[in-house]
């Protein structure tokens, strides 16, 4: 049976990935600072597979500890999806008016959590005959939209951290993973101001994106959800 880990997982992409990867039989430890909601999620869950749901932040060491002993509880490692994220600023703003605070928040729950995680997972996952870490990772790591400078540095780190964790780490896939655009809280908090959401994908839409990384197991690297949908698609 195999067990990941997921942050944020209550809602949007976290919840998507979540149920598609209970329909597999994966077993699942379950993060998201909600406690009500993600007490939801895990009795919808616990119907297709073990689910550990603990609720806490991130950044928090005490709960990445008690996330990873969870996982080894459920007989290891496989898959840590890193997909937890604040903002850094609700609704978004220019970087001459961005919260240092909020920057600093934002690095630490989007970069410096990842991270922990990561060392504190390195153990199990490297046990696992197939361990793989994704980072999701966003456009703005790489485009340089307005108001998007402190959420995007914020992403931008993650992909570095990926990519040098992926040289260090030959034996484990490590991919970071842009969705693309989709219509998620989060977003929604982002720019509240924008009403064309239509063009925007569900997440349950992206979720086969990273069941494709799954699959196939690519080499380590940075992907788009859209590229891994299309079977002629390549790394970016």
């Amino acid at each position: 049976m195999s067990v990941a880990v997921i942050t944020g997982a209550s809602r949007g992409l976290g919840l998507a990935l979540a149920r598609a990867l209970a329909r597999r039989g994966w077993s699942l430890v379950l993060d998201a600072r909600g406690a009500p909601a993600l007490a939801e999620v895990a009795g919808e869950l616990a119907e297709w597979t073990a689910v550990a749901a603990l609720p806490g932040d991130v950044a928090d060491a005490r709960h990445r500890a008690a996330l990873l002993e969870a996982a080894a509880g459920l007989g290891g490692l496989d898959l840590l999806v890193n997909n937890a994220s604040v903002l850094g600023a609700e609704p978004l703003v220019p970087l001459a008016d961005q919260p240092l605070e909020g920057f600093r928040h934002a690095l630490e729950v989007n970069v410096t959590a990842p991270l922990a995680l990561v060392q504190q997972a390195l153990p199990l996952l490297r046990r696992s005959a197939a361990g793989a870490v994704v980072c999701v990772s966003s456009d703005a790591a790489v485009e340089a939209y307005p108001t998007w400078g402190g959420y995007g540095a914020a992403k931008a780190a993650l992909d570095q951290l990926s990519a040098v964790l992926a040289q260090e780490e030959p034996g484990l896939r490590v991919w970071a993973v842009d969705p693309g655009d989709m219509l998620t809280a989060l977003y929604t908090a982002a720019v509240p101001e924008d009403t064309e959401l239509g063009g925007r994908a569900l997440p349950e839409a992206v979720a086969p994106a990273f069941l494709a990384l799954l699959d196939r197991r690519p080499p380590s690297g940075r992907y788009t959800a859209a590229a891994l949908l299309d079977p002629a698609g390549t790394r970016r």
